[in-house]
């Protein structure tokens, strides 16, 4: 499908294109939509939607004909971490050993963009993330260092909003670590929080069932 027949169908239906980008690495062009969802049209003619309100919109893209194929699974995962670069390290070892590609901000070209314009340009190309939440920093109310637990850094917070926000709750899993001694980032409810003590694959078994629900197939033997 060529991206001026998605924008057909897209007006068609009563969706209007609020930006229009190319994508990062330049394989097609992305546009969001004014419902908050985010079409990709890659330039070798599929399509994919993320974010809010892409059932109605992939209703409209879908051919009848396309509708009885398998999907067709983006294998770039995000991975957002504070710190701790032991655990980054497993978890790009163990997602690199599902078949996967981890997509990490800080080895990603900036290309100018700031880091919120690089975590939206790139977000756009992936379907699943995982936040590494682990004990960085401490914390406690003002006047109550007696209630003093351990917090994901700062910039993990505020990406893990972003990402919750472009992809969906389902779509993010947050791997905690030492989760006795650890603050949640977040008591929103729905959140897929998976917790771990030193070594990630403790994670693996419970992080790919929430992935396969998105629809990624992972070798069971791999993990």
């Amino acid at each position: 499908m060529t991206l001026e027949e998605v924008k057909k169908r897209l007006a068609g239906g009563g969706h209007k294109v609020a930006k229009e980008d190319r994508l990062a690495n330049d394989t097609g062009t992305q546009l969001r939509l004014d419902n908050g969802a985010i079409v990709n049209v890659f330039d070798k003619g599929t399509v994919n939607c993320q974010g809010k309100n892409c059932k109605t919109v992939e209703a409209l893209l879908v051919d009848a004909a396309e509708a009885v194929q398998a999907p067709i699974i983006n294998t770039n995962i995000f991975v957002v971490y504070g710190h701790d670069a032991a655990a980054r390290d497993q978890l790009e070892a163990m997602l690199r050993r599902w078949g996967l590609n981890p997509l990490i901000l800080d080895q990603l070209p900036s290309e100018g963009q700031t880091i919120i314009e690089k975590l939206e340009s790139y977000t756009g190309q992936v379907g699943f993330a995982v936040v590494l939440a682990t004990p960085d920093d401490e914390g406690h109310r003002a006047e109550h260092p007696d209630e003093k637990s351990f917090r994901a850094r700062q910039n993990v917070v505020l990406e893990l909003g972003m990402l919750l926000s472009l992809l969906g709750r389902h779509r993010v899993a947050i791997l905690l670590k030492q989760q006795e001694r650890m603050e949640r980032p977040s008591d929103i409810q729905g959140l897929i929080y998976i917790p771990f003590k030193d070594d990630v694959k403790d994670a693996g078994v419970l992080l790919a069932k929430e992935m396969a629900a998105q629809g990624y197939q992972i070798d069971i033997q791999k993990l």
